[in-house]
């Protein structure tokens, strides 16, 4: 986590994400985003960085919207009016906010997982866990708990 956390860190206060504009995808958090991506929330326009995240966002928009501005990447819901913060205290966040093997991209409930040592785990796709997690899983398993990745198994 804390390898995610200085690659936030360091993104946003490069490319300016607390300014009066969105700048950085809140689903792959080191793309910037490309103004033909948006989906809408709200009367609100949320920009992504690809036609992927945009998927991603309609499967679950409340739970990506409270994500993105817990991480400070979607400026223009910096502060929510009161029928808003109801509907996003409602939902609740996993402890894993990004995947193992992505770590530049945000999970939710509804991402692929695998449930391992008793816990599930996400990811940002299903592929990654045939190619890159079923060949050698306690071996992903221990990088993404070094790089702070899974808290749901700290």
């Amino acid at each position: 986590m804390k390898l995610v956390s200085s690659l936030i860190a360091s993104l946003v206060f490069a490319l300016g994400a607390h300014a009066a504009e969105q700048t950085i995808c809140p689903i792959m958090v080191d793309c910037e985003i490309d103004e033909e991506e948006i989906v809408e929330f709200e009367g609100i326009e949320i920009y992504m960085c690809c036609g992927s995240c945009v998927t991603a966002w309609e499967k679950n928009p409340i739970y990506y919207l409270k994500v993105g501005i817990d991480l400070g990447l979607i400026p223009q819901f910096e502060k929510p009016g009161d029928d808003l913060q109801k509907k996003l205290d409602e939902v609740e966040l996993l402890e894993q906010r990004f995947c193992p093997l992505r770590p530049e991209n945000v999970v939710s409930p509804e991402s692929p997982f695998v449930d391992y040592k008793g816990k599930r785990i996400y990811f940002y796709r299903d592929r990654d866990i045939d190619r890159r997690w079923i060949g050698d899983p306690e071996g992903a398993f221990q990088t993404a708990r070094e790089e702070g990745l899974l808290p749901q198994f700290d």
